[in-house]
């Protein structure tokens, strides 16, 4: 297909023919304007980011509830929510696709919130990452399943922007995160960080059931192959695992290389399976789509390394810098504010330019971002000259990156597979977090007073990889539409 012709409708562009519209079906307003239905699913994607956000923040708070636990099994409240997520993304996006986008997205917000409450009243560790699987299960439901909702209501022109808008939440829930989670934490301890979840749940699941319309695909496909999903879950887990666990048993030793052996093998095993069951958890076939399949692989790379960054430093400015932990969360407002006020002014304009203009500076621009860290941030305390550019520069790298990563999958694929591509983007991104997360554990693991910096650097670095990975792989996507 010709480079500079005319893009196509997703369906042709998928390699189908044009599908018709999903069915609607009566259930909430029907009547609701788009922008009534963006809010409602972007107030729930807000408190699904705003978890993950403050989590980062609250995380030595909750080393110093249990002290007897190290940060390698304490990282597995992040990990275990990541990785549950991953697997039960598509799973939850065909759900919603065959049987209501409305009745899953209202249902699993509500498990989430109830998930949040069991969080909040956890005696220990075990009893804490059991509740943060089962919030993991209803945020997954959640997700692919407003950002279908969004793309439904909204005629495909537009759908740049609204994306945007979508995306951007997780953004403001960046900017937000840090800063409440730091106040909460040091007012009412970490766990205080789970019931701020409560009320706004209420408030989506009042304003969900009365905005939102049931739409469903127009013909009904069969559920995603579950052992799949154990076997997603299980090889990812194995290999967190080896790579969390290497500086504690070692990089050459008997339980990191089986740990990780295994987790291979049971990834390839999901493989084979995704290939030869008439249900796959994931359809092999949407990375046939080369616009999907190069916002796929960018997409991992760069939320690892997004990933790496935040966790990485709010322990750098609260260890070594000495800020306090609201002193860490407000300058970690800057970056986020960035990509909140241009994420939407960058859709509307990938919508006239296309995504590749975007993606392919944004990429080198948050690489820029990782140099600039490298560069000047030392062991002094210097906010306005070394650290506030870096963050300025990422900020931007986001915006121009992350919304069109997720609007140019999204455009490449038929309106029946609107929550499952989403699902499989969305997936993608939790991986790429959960080893961002486990990468830092082991980057950040022995170090002193004197080496800090050195092992700091080193989730920098990874910025740098990752912007570059992602300009390149963002050639892949289909250049704008000639007027």
């Amino acid at each position: 297909m010709a480079m500079q012709a005319p893009a196509p409708t997703a369906e042709r562009v998928a390699g189908h023919p044009p599908h018709p519209p999903p069915e609607t079906v009566r259930g909430g307003s029907a009547l609701a304007s788009p922008w009534a239905v963006l809010a409602v699913a972007s107030m729930a994607v807000f408190v699904v980011f705003l978890d993950t956000q403050v989590l980062f923040v609250a995380f030595a708070d909750l080393r110093a509830s249990f002290p007897a636990v190290s940060s390698a099994d304490l990282s597995w409240v992040l990990s275990a929510y990541t990785i549950v997520l991953a697997a039960a993304l598509i799973p939850a996006g065909r759900v919603a696709d065959r049987i209501g986008r409305r009745r899953v997205f209202l249902a699993a917000f509500a498990l989430f919130g109830l998930a949040s409450l069991l969080c909040g009243i956890a005696p220990g560790p075990p009893s804490l990452i059991a509740a943060r699987v089962l919030q993991a299960v209803g945020a997954a439901g959640v997700t692919p399943a407003s950002l279908s909702l969004v793309l439904g209501a909204f005629p495909r022109s537009k759908v740049p922007v609204a994306v945007a808008v979508w995306g951007s939440v997780g953004a403001l829930a960046a900017a937000a995160g840090p800063t409440l989670g730091a106040l909460l934490v040091e007012h009412w301890g970490w766990r205080s960080v789970f019931f701020l979840n409560l009320p706004i749940c209420a408030v989506v699941l009042a304003f969900g059931r009365r905005l939102l319309a049931e739409s469903r695909e127009a013909e009904a496909g069969r559920i995603p192959d579950l052992v799949g999903a154990v076997l997603l879950v299980a090889g990812v887990g194995l290999v967190a695992l080896g790579v969390v666990q290497s500086e504690e048993w070692g990089w050459g030793t008997g339980p990191t290389l089986g740990a990780l052996a295994v987790g291979v093998v049971v990834l390839g095993a999901f493989v084979a399976r995704s290939a030869a069951v008439p249900n796959p958890l994931v359809e092999l076939s949407l990375f046939r789509v080369r616009e999907f399949r190069a916002a796929v692989v960018a997409t991992a790379a760069f939320t690892l390394a997004f990933t790496a960054m935040f966790f990485a430093n709010v322990q750098f400015l609260t260890q070594v810098w000495g800020y306090s932990i609201v002193g860490a969360g407000l300058a970690f407002v800057p970056g986020p504010v960035v990509v909140m006020v241009l994420a939407p002014v960058f859709g509307r304009l990938a919508a006239r330019v296309g995504q590749r203009r975007l993606l392919v500076p944004g990429g080198l621009v948050y690489a820029a971002s990782g140099l600039w860290l490298v560069a000047f941030v030392d062991e002094a305390p210097d906010f306005f000259v070394a650290w506030l550019p870096g963050s300025l520069l990422a900020g931007l790298g986001v915006a121009l990156v992350l919304p069109q990563l997720t609007s140019a999958a999204a455009q490449s694929l038929p309106p029946d597979r609107f929550a499952t591509g989403s699902a499989v983007v969305q997936a993608v991104r939790q991986l790429g977090a959960t080893f961002g997360v486990a990468l830092v554990v082991v980057f950040l693991a022995g170090a002193t007073p004197e080496t800090a910096l050195d092992h700091f650097q080193r989730p920098w670095w990874l910025l740098v990889g990752a912007g570059v990975t992602t300009s390149l792989l963002s050639l892949a996507v289909r250049p704008a539409a000639r007027a």
